[in-house]
This record gives structure tokens, C-alpha cells and sequence, in this order.
């Protein structure tokens, strides 16, 4: 009986067998080609040929019909735009290349798509495949960390569920800074396990300085893993306590001076010569980084969030309920809750199977360094109260799909066993299979009219295999092989299918989700808040029954009456909001807050199908539900350009290149996404006023005076009265600049936008007509 020794293994990796001569310098030059695609000696054959299936198949996967998204992001695709023609704009991930202001996050993510662009030129293509190409590295890194302790089964199926989980399959075709960041924590978690196996500090280096790149990826994020991977390594590496702290140390400073270098620039760089720093209230990379993008995020005091700053009641956030189940709700679960069950089982059964190792065990590591970054990641998402969306989970995805893979080969081997040992080992993967099958059944079943048939066929197909494994001992090792096969076509059926779907529905906006639409969810086809109209964040769903009017509108026409807010300090006051494209007028509201919310945008050629009926805001939450939100997902005006760009016409686009040459600005519009859809268009720069969400305080209004008066700016796009007054709208810096051109400028309508030619101001007389030329 074959027994396996899983308390003694040592560290290193694997032995070469004896009986392999070791080859000749001429001999191993001449090998290296064979090598690639035999892999190493003690593998099996198939390995390497499987492994090279597996990154061919995922390629074809990512890069599938991947131009059919466009732009994704419109406000990423302008900033790297913007870095593709001005190096300077490149460094500090400027939103134009006139660098007026940055973008919101670090500039990291931005830099492979701006290289890309100036290689070949600006299109969807050269956005987008590079996002594609870390998705097929981050599969083969991962694959490469879990074979090496665990085989070449673990390593591919660690990799195929990791590149089929959904969330991972949309991330890996859009362009937010989330592919890079999770290409560089599965290279960081490489390079620890690398260095636990016999405390090489050229391994530890490495992993600090994945850490600080992704600093400059994704700020605080990148860090959240940190804690776990410092604490496995100062107790489980080989060699003594004291030499472990000193090389902690030494990655740390790798980290501190590979993420703090352009940290360090900015902070020191003049304000007046620089763009102004997105999503910060007082020009700081550091505020951005621990105030908006730091703690903001998990206690919801997001000073110029949308929506304001301030955590929600009710036992949440803004952005949803939290809690241990908050990843498997409905909105949540098709993105990643497909294997989390299986990975928790999994990973408590690696950890009690490796409990008697000894200190220095790398299976017993891996198995905490990797449990421990889901953990973390995990319970973080569940709990934490500021912005949340759906496509966030892409973090979870390789450290789930790890744990599976290392789990499911530990249990396998412990199975051939035989004896107790065998039958605990082979009735722990029977039950994960199962209940892995019945989430998936669960999941299936939230789109009942998408292939119906799909969930009973995983859940009958699960059950089978968990009767099969439990069943091995008797059956033998081929009939034991085939229950096994069944067991992971079960599991990876629900995850295949929305990835199928999710490659194959176009992506716009800035917020995405995989997977068909669900029931009582917010995700769908598409992007923005799909379901026409019915999605969003919670806090803009609350109070749907209060006294708002229901919005009637049409192509800009709509009116409305907001309904009467109230709420605390941070109250937001109910109203409808208008259905199709039309631009409401809020209604009143207490504490400085107009009582309509975010009205129709009014300028989007879009034709949405949203029709809201407004409430009122209680306790800090507002009663406000946007409408005009466009078919599958596609706004139709209702959120004035604030989380998608806009499509520009011909007319405005020939419009607003003549002469742009002549301007630093060809045009002015409030929000980076109304900025956005027009400065792809004609590629030239267009400042974002306000930043993401408008209520950055950049620039002042004697600023945008001082701007317009040296001739800098050609026009200003008009916005309807959604846009411009930050988390309130009101007084705020970009509401100011909105009145004062409308009560200086020339209004002229340019097919279907609306423009103010800030080189003609306007008689009294004429102030409140406009002008057609389109």
C-alpha cells in the first residue's frame, strides 16, 4: 500500500529522480526547446502539452470578439488617450493631455494600454488586449505556484477555474486598474512560496516590489493581502528568527521605495505646474490614497463620493447590504460565489491534513499564505460599508481557484490511501462536489428563463459524482477517475456558461458586471446599472414609495417634481428623476440638497426605458432612483454622463475639432465621463470639470475665468442639471461654472449636445435663447 508522508516533507522543490543524468552544457543548450514544451522531468507527459492548452485556450477566451466593447471605460480609455500623446500626462495618468486633472486612482494600471497606444495607435484593440494578455499571465503564474508543491494536476485545474470564473473572465477584458492588480498579487504570493522553500531573500525582494507596483495600481488595496504573507513567512521560513524579521525588512523598503518613488514626485512637484490630483478635496495624492481610496472605502466617509461622504444605516452601506452572505447574494454571486464553498473546505482540510508538519512544511504554507489572502480579501468585501461594485471580486478569484486545486490533489492522493484515512479523504471531496453543485443550482437558478436545463443538469451531475467518490473504494481507480471528471465539469459548468456569455455581451461604463441579468440584482448585459433602470447602488433605491412625482420626459423634454427631502447632515432628498432622456427639475430639498437628485442628463443621444418613482431620503439615504437607464444596461441620460461616456455625432465631433489646434482645451464638460466620450472622439484634450463625479473643486471658478479669458478653452459641453454640485450638488465649484457660462456664453445646440462657444458672450437679450447650427 502506498503511503504519503505529509508531516515530513522538506523544503525545496521537487527532486529530480536519479536515474536522470544530468545533461551536458551542449546538451542542455539543445534541450531548452524540448524542455518548453516537455516541461520538467518529474512531471507527467501531459503536463506541459495540458499547461500550453490551457494558456492557447485562455487567450482565445479573452481575446474573443474583444473589440465589440469599444472604449469599456471611458474614463480610463481618455486617460490613456491622454498618456499616448503627452508623456507628461502618462506619468501622472492625466484624464487629457492638456493634464488638467488626474484620474482618480495611481497611474500603474494606465501605463501597459498608454505604451500600447503609442505603438499602434488608438483603438479598442490597443486598449483592451493588453488587459487580456495579464489575464493569461495571471493564469500561468498561478499555475506555476500550485504546481510546484502540489503537481501538475493542482497547477491546471487552479488555472482553468481561475480562468473561468467569471468575474476574472470580465475584468480580464475591460480596462480598470483590477487585471494588473491581480496579476501582481499572484505574482507576490509566487514569489513568497518561492522564498519560504529555503529563505532565499532574492524570492522575498521581488514580492515587495509586486506589492509596491501595486500600490501604484490600486493604492491601500494591493496592501490588504500584507499582513497574512508577512506573518506565514516570519514563522514558517527555514532559517533563524532573527535573519526572517531582517529580510520582512528588506522587502518592506522594496515595497516602500517601488511604490513611494512616484508618490514621493508628486507630493513634490509644484501645484501649479501639475494636474490637479482626481478624487481628492484638497489637491493631495495622500488624502486620495487614505481618504477616498483608503479608508473611505470600509468605514463609507468618502468625502466627493457620489452620493456624499458618510456611511449608510440599516446594517450597511450605500453600496449595499454587508455581511458574512454579502458575496453570494444576488448581485454578488454569479461574479465569484461559485467555488468559495469549495475553497473553504477545502483549505480547512489541506490546514488539519498539514496540522503535524513540521514548522517549515511549504505545503502547510501554501496553504495558509493562500487561505489567508482569501480570508482576508473576503472578509473585507463582506464587511466593508463605502463604494462596492460587483467586478471587485476579481481579487478573490486566484486565491479561490488556488485552494481548490491544491486541495482537491491533496485529498486525491490521501484517498488512494485506503483505510479511514482514505474514506474521511474521498467523503470530504463528495461533499464539496456537492455542495459546491448545489450553489451552482442555486446561482443557475436566479436567471430562470437563461437556459433552465443548465442548473438541473450540474446539480444531477454533481450528486452523481459525490455518489461516485464516495463510492471509490469499491468502484476502482477508473470508474473512481471518471467520478472525479464528473465532479469538476459539474463545478465548472455554472462558471463556463456566464463566462460564455459574459465574452460574448459588450462591456461599457464604469460599471460592469459578468453573467446574465438576475433576479433581484443589479447585474446583466452591458454596463452602468443594468435592467433597465431597475439597478444601482441600494442607496438610490431607498424610499421608492415616498412622495415623489413619477418623471415624464422625452429627448430632454421631461419634467418632473422632486419630492421633499429629509435627512440628517448627510441627507439626500428624495424626488423622481424622469423616465427616457429627459432632464427633470428637482424639487425642494433641505440641507443645500435639490430634491430631484440626479435629473435626467438631457444631452445623451440615448433613448433609455428607466421610469422611476421618487421618495423621500431618510436618515442620511436618499430616495432617489435614476431613470432613463438605457436597454441592457446603457444609460439613457439619467445619470447625466457620470458613469458612462457619451456618443458623439458627427456633427459634434466635426464641430469640436475645427480649430481645436488653436485651444488648450478644444472643450470644457462637467464629469470625467461627459469629457470622456468626447475627447475619444476627436482625440483631443477635453477638461473634465470636477473630476469623476464632478465635485473635485478643480478648477475654481476664477480659475475657469482666468482659463477662458487667455483664450484656453473653445467650448463647454452642457450637461443638463444632473451634473456640477458635488455630493450635493448646490454651491459646489463645478455648479458655479455651470451658472456663470450659462449667464455669459452664447448657447448653441449642435445636433444633439448643447454647447456654449466660451469665445462669444452672449447680449442680455439673447442669454436665454440659443442658437441652432446643427
Amino acid at each position: 500500500m502506498t503511503t504519503y508522508d505529509y508531516g515530513t516533507r522538506e523544503a525545496g522543490p521537487p527532486p529530480t529522480p536519479a536515474a536522470a543524468p544530468r545533461p551536458g552544457p551542449r546538451a542542455r543548450g539543445g534541450s531548452r526547446l524540448a524542455r518548453a514544451w516537455r516541461g520538467r522531468p518529474e512531471d507527467p507527459r501531459w503536463a506541459r502539452p495540458a499547461l500550453w492548452a490551457l494558456l492557447a485556450a485562455t487567450t482565445v477566451l479573452y481575446l474573443w470578439s474583444l473589440g465589440a466593447s469599444g472604449y469599456a471605460n471611458q474614463f480610463y480609455s481618455a486617460a490613456v488617450q491622454a498618456g499616448g500623446e503627452s508623456w507628461k500626462a502618462f506619468f501622472f495618468g492625466s484624464s487629457d493631455a492638456a493634464n488638467s486633472i488626474t484620474v482618480d486612482k495611481p497611474p500603474a494600471a494606465l501605463w501597459p494600454m498608454a505604451l500600447s497606444v503609442r505603438l499602434f495607435g488608438l483603438s479598442s484593440w490597443a486598449v483592451l488586449a493588453p488587459e487580456a494578455l495579464m489575464g493569461v499571465a495571471t493564469v500561468g503564474v498561478l499555475y506555476a505556484a500550485v504546481r510546484r508543491r502540489f503537481g501538475a494536476a493542482a497547477g491546471l485545474i487552479a488555472g482553468a477555474a481561475l480562468a473561468v470564473t467569471p468575474v476574472a473572465a470580465l475584468m480580464f477584458r475591460f480596462n480598470n486598474p483590477d487585471a494588473l492588480l491581480c496579476l501582481l498579487m499572484v505574482s507576490a504570493i509566487y514569489c513568497v512560496l518561492r522564498a519560504l522553500e529555503d529563505a532565499r531573500t532574492k524570492w522575498l525582494v521581488p514580492a515587495g516590489v509586486c506589492f509596491g507596483l501595486g500600490f501604484l495600481t490600486k493604492t491601500l488595496q494591493a496592501w490588504l493581502i500584507l499582513p497574512p504573507l508577512a506573518v506565514v513567512y516570519a514563522v514558517c521560513a527555514p532559517v533563524k528568527f532573527g535573519r526572517r524579521i531582517g529580510q520582512l525588512l528588506l522587502a518592506g523598503l522594496a515595497m516602500v521605495v517601488s511604490g513611494g518613488w512616484w508618490v514621493a514626485i508628486v507630493e513634490l512637484w509644484p501645484e501649479s505646474s501639475r494636474p490637479y490630483i482626481g478624487g481628492s478635496q484638497h489637491n493631495s495624492f495622500l488624502e486620495l490614497t487614505f481618504g477616498y481610496n483608503g479608508l473611505g472605502r470600509i468605514n463609507g466617509n468618502e468625502t466627493g463620493s457620489v452620493g456624499g461622504g458618510g456611511p449608510g444605516g440599516g446594517g450597511g452601506g450605500r453600496w449595499g447590504d454587508t455581511g458574512i452572505d454579502r458575496l453570494f447574494g444576488s448581485d454578488m454571486g454569479g461574479q465569484i460565489a461559485w467555488l468559495l464553498p469549495a475553497a473553504f473546505i477545502l483549505l480547512a482540510a489541506g490546514i488539519w491534513l498539514t496540522w503535524r508538519a513540521k514548522r517549515t512544511d511549504t505545503r502547510r504554507a501554501a496553504f495558509l499564505v493562500w487561505g489567508g489572502a482569501l480570508l482576508m480579501t473576503f472578509a473585507t468585501f463582506s464587511f466593508m460599508s463605502g463604494i462596492f461594485h460587483q467586478y471587485y471580486n476579481i481579487a478573490l478569484a486566484p486565491y479561490t481557484a488556488a485552494l481548490v486545486g491544491m486541495g482537491a490533489a491533496l485529498l486525491w492522493e490521501r484517498r488512494s490511501e485506503g483505510g479511514r484515512a482514505g474514506a474521511a479523504a474521498s467523503a470530504v471531496l463528495a461533499v464539496t462536489v456537492a455542495v459546491t453543485a448545489y450553489l451552482s443550482y442555486v446561482l443557475l437558478g436566479r436567471s430562470p428563463d437563461w437556459h433552465p436545463w443548465l442548473r438541473w443538469a450540474v446539480l444531477i451531475g454533481g450528486l452523481a459524482a459525490a455518489a461516485g467518490l464516495l463510492l471509490t473504494a469499491r468502484l476502482g481507480r477508473r470508474a473512481a477517475l471518471a467520478a472525479a471528471g464528473l465532479g469538476l465539469a459539474a463545478g465548472l459548468a455554472g462558471p463556463v456558461a456566464y463566462t460564455l456569455n459574459t465574452v460574448d455581451t459588450p462591456k461599457h461604463g464604469s460599471i460592469v458586471t459578468a453573467g446574465p441579468s438576475v433576479a433581484g440584482g443589479t447585474g446583466g448585459p452591458g454596463g452602468g446599472f443594468p435592467g433597465g433602470g431597475r439597478g444601482g447602488p441600494p442607496w438610490m433605491q431607498n424610499g421608492r414609495q415616498g412622495a415623489g412625482q413619477q418623471g415624464q420626459g422625452q429627448g430632454g423634454q421631461g419634467n418632473q417634481q422632486g419630492g421633499q427631502g429629509q435627512g440628517g447632515p448627510q441627507g439626500m432628498p428624495g424626488g423622481g428623476t424622469g423616465n427616457g432622456t429627459g432632464g427633470g427639475q428637482p424639487g425642494g430639498g433641505q440641507n443645500g440638497f435639490p430634491g430631484g437628485g440626479f435629473p435626467g442628463g438631457g444631452q445623451s443621444p440615448r433613448n433609455g426605458t428607466g421610469n422611476a418613482q421618487g421618495g423621500q431620503g431618510q436618515n442620511g439615504r436618499p430616495g432617489m432612483l435614476p431613470g432613463g437607464m438605457g436597454e441592457g444596461g446603457r444609460r439613457g441620460g439619467g445619470m447625466g454622463g457620470l458613469l458612462d461616456g457619451q456618443q458623439v455625432d458627427a456633427k459634434v465631433e466635426a464641430k469640436l475639432e475645427k480649430n481645436a489646434d488653436d485651444y488648450t482645451w478644444a472643450a470644457a464638460a462637467i464629469g470625467s465621463q461627459n469629457a470622456a466620450g468626447y475627447q475619444l472622439a476627436t482625440e483631443k484634450p477635453v477638461m473634465a470639470i470636477g473630476g469623476f463625479n464632478g465635485s473635485d473643486p478643480s478648477p475654481t471658478l476664477a480659475q475657469f475665468k482666468k482659463y477662458v479669458k487667455q483664450g484656453r478653452i473653445h467650448y463647454f459641453i452642457s450637461s443638463g442639471t444632473g451634473m456640477g454640485g458635488g455630493p450635493g450638488g448646490g454651491q459646489g465649484t463645478s455648479s458655479q461654472i455651470t451658472s456663470w457660462i450659462e449667464s455669459t456664453y452664447k448657447k448653441v445646440t449642435v445636433g444633439s449636445a448643447t454647447l456654449y462657444d466660451l469665445t462669444q458672450k452672449a447680449s442680455t437679450k439673447a442669454s436665454t435663447s440659443s442658437k441652432s447650427s446643427g
